[in-house]
């Protein structure tokens, strides 16, 4: 959630939490101080988090281990949140793409860390022929993704 003013973030930020405020409430839960946390690392991260990455962003100022987990699984049931496949047994969390934009990863497979990649329109409009294609055999189409795998500029230097 990059701004080029600081007003400009506290608005974007603003309109974040009202929106998860919303869906927290449609699905009958409040927005309490721990899901207001979890909610406030993952926006400022720009990245997806391990538990024990938001946990160390919070440093204990307002999340326990077993309430940041609970919260992280409720935020995911309600569409706040998206589990982010990295390909090995370490779940990572990022805010859901509804409220931050459609991006794809870069997983570093030596150090497990997933940075976010925004790929090109004619990429893009590419996986719309491919979605096209597989629709008119019938099969539906509920999202994709796409994700470079290799090494990061710190693992490979």
């Amino acid at each position: 959630m990059a701004a080029d003013h600081p007003d400009e973030h506290d608005g974007a930020l603003d309109d974040l939490h009202v929106t998860v405020g919303r869906r927290l409430r449609v699905a009958g839960m409040r927005f309490s101080r721990s899901r207001y946390a979890v909610v406030e690392v993952m926006a400022g991260a720009g990245r997806p988090l391990t538990l024990p990455e938001i946990l160390a962003v919070d440093a204990g100022r307002r999340l326990a281990q077993s309430s940041a987990y609970r919260n992280l699984g409720e935020l995911v049931d309600v569409g706040v949140a998206r589990r982010v496949d990295a390909g090995d047994d370490r779940s990572r969390f990022e805010l859901h793409e509804s409220l931050t934009g459609h991006h794809h990863h870069l997983v570093c497979t030596t150090c497990g860390r997933v940075e976010d990649f925004d790929v090109p329109d004619d990429f893009e409009a590419g996986i719309d022929v491919m979605v096209h294609a597989a629709e008119s055999q019938g099969f539906r189409i509920d999202a994709h993704r796409f994700d470079l795998l290799g090494c990061c500029a710190r693992c490979s230097s």
